[in-house]
């Protein structure tokens, strides 16, 4: 799901924060390679405040300054998974079973390579996806690309 350098930023932030008490969703590295934008996308059980965004954005541009992951420029983000958040972990797709889901793999699996559908948890190294039709795939942890919750907005709450 992430590339090496990717995964090398968030191996590092993960490491300080349990310390601030915010979750490390996930991490993108996106842009020209000459001045690319890092975005690390952070959460808390009780969602993300304006004060926790600020607070974390100085302590994970610390580690991003000592890190230097692009000499010269580059753009860092922080902000919240928002309404189509990001799923990567198994723990993220326990805690989201029942959310409907989209879903891109690496490789195709059972002929196809995007699913939507309603997720079912995760369950031997493998996310449970109930589909459109009712039935219920086993994908591959490892060969998914990228998964997000869809977002829905209920205006009539």
């Amino acid at each position: 799901m992430l590339t090496a350098k990717e995964q090398s930023l968030l191996d590092a932030l993960e490491k300080d924060s349990p310390d601030s008490n915010v979750e490390i969703v996930t991490v993108e590295v996106v842009g020209s390679k000459k001045a690319p934008t890092i975005r690390v996308y952070i959460d808390t059980p009780e969602g993300v405040s304006f004060d926790q965004l600020s607070s974390a954005q100085a302590w994970i541009n610390d580690i991003m300054d000592a890190l230097d992951p692009f000499p010269g420029a580059y753009t860092l983000e922080v902000s919240s998974p928002g309404i189509d958040r990001p799923l990567r972990t198994p723990a993220h797709f326990a805690r989201f079973a029942g959310e409907k889901v989209y879903i891109t793999c690496v490789k195709p699996q059972e002929g196809r390579s995007r699913w939507r559908g309603t997720l079912r948890g995760f369950e031997d190294g493998c996310v449970l996806v109930e589909t459109e039709d009712g039935t219920t795939v086993a994908l591959d942890l490892d060969n998914i690309k990228s998964a997000k919750v869809k977002g829905t907005i209920d205006f009539n709450a």
